[in-house]
């Protein structure tokens, strides 16, 4: 890798956007892909514009409809889960003998880039612990902070790893494990009770969370999404290194120390963290495209429904966002009241 790394973010989005401009302010060469026109146009007439708490700032970096020519030292993938695939198979000639695809989306999208590419050893995890969103297009404000965690899929040591863990500390603590599947399977759990609250009274984070209903609810999603977990003997990783959700799992079994009501402290505590962040899904359903539900609550449903365990609550989930997807179902209170059927 050159003294100067050359870095491919693929995606404009909210945290495609924000990673692009904190390289891009630290000196690295950064070069982005959109197949958004208006951001395109945006950021050539005005350079991407980051705002919020750090003030105005504008930073030159090339944004371009398709993957431009390599080779890139890194390719961060900050496309919604579902288009991830695709972007991996553009970026393919792209990448630096020794470089690295690092896939930023929520969801458990490693696998799938790793089968595109037909190798596992360049797939990187970077799951994303904090907010942000494109308040118009190619203006970026982060909304909540936070960090990274880093891992390979096989869970070895990987120097590319160390470099880009040094790259994207102008964001936040960047972490390094050794049991990816643990860190993402914990986040997704987290993820899949956070965005779809939001998504289902369509509303950020800090509006819904406030609701004892709505707090039950993502802690009946987190259970169900941990005792998959735990039956694919997975070893889950504290989330941010502090929440542990099998602690926070609802059980028959009465554990010492974490009462029903702390649980719910736990959550709003977690909720009121992002209470500024607007779900993905719910942007995307704004927007007219798909939410990518499946990704999420999704994965938990069709794994559990492979492996004979219940998950009733993030299947009905799925099912209440791709009916909002469709324009069938309207967000709102009455959405989140009514899975006290499925409770």
């Amino acid at each position: 890798m050159a003294d100067r790394p050359r870095v491919l973010v693929v995606g404009c989005g909210g945290i495609g956007g924000v990673v692009a401009g904190r390289l891009a302010e630290l000196g690295v060469e950064v070069h982005a892909v959109s197949r958004n026109p208006a951001v395109l146009q945006a950021v050539a007439e005005h350079g991407l514009r980051l705002t919020g708490e750090g003030g105005d700032r504008h930073f030159v970096v090339p944004v371009h409809p398709e993957a431009p020519p390599g080779p890139f030292d890194f390719v961060l993938l900050a496309t919604q889960p579902r288009d991830v695939e695709a972007a991996a198979r553009t970026i393919a000639g792209s990448l630096a003998p020794d470089g690295r695809v690092v896939c930023f989306q929520n969801g458990l999208c490693e696998e799938r880039v790793a089968g595109v590419l037909g190798r596992r050893d360049v797939v990187l995890g970077g799951i994303v612990a904090w907010g942000a969103s494109m308040v118009s297009p190619g203006v970026y404000d982060r909304t909540a902070e936070g960090g990274f965690v880093l891992g390979r899929l096989d869970g070895a040591a990987d120097d590319r790893l160390d470099a880009l863990a040094d790259l994207l500390e102008v964001l936040g603590p960047v972490q390094k494990t050794r049991n990816l599947a643990g860190a993402r399977w914990s986040k997704l759990a987290l993820n899949c009770a956070v965005s779809s609250l939001g998504t289902l009274n369509g509303s950020t984070l800090g509006k819904v969370v406030r609701m004892r209903f709505a707090r039950r609810v993502a802690l009946e999603v987190m259970t169900e999404a941990v005792r998959v977990a735990q039956r694919l003997e997975i070893k889950l990783e504290k989330v941010s290194g502090t929440l542990d959700l099998e602690r926070i799992a609802l059980s028959d079994k009465t554990r010492p120390g974490l009462s029903l009501a702390g649980k719910h402290t736990l959550i709003l505590a977690v909720g009121l963290r992002y209470r500024r962040m607007r779900s993905s899904m719910l942007r995307a359903i704004e927007a007219g495209q798909p939410p990518g539900v499946e990704f999420l609550n999704g994965e938990v449903a069709e794994r559990g429904q492979r492996l004979g365990i219940p998950t009733p609550v993030n299947t009905r989930i799925t099912e209440l966002v791709q009916a909002m997807g469709r324009g069938e179902l309207q967000p709102g209170r009455h959405v989140i009241e009514g899975l006290r059927a499925v409770l």
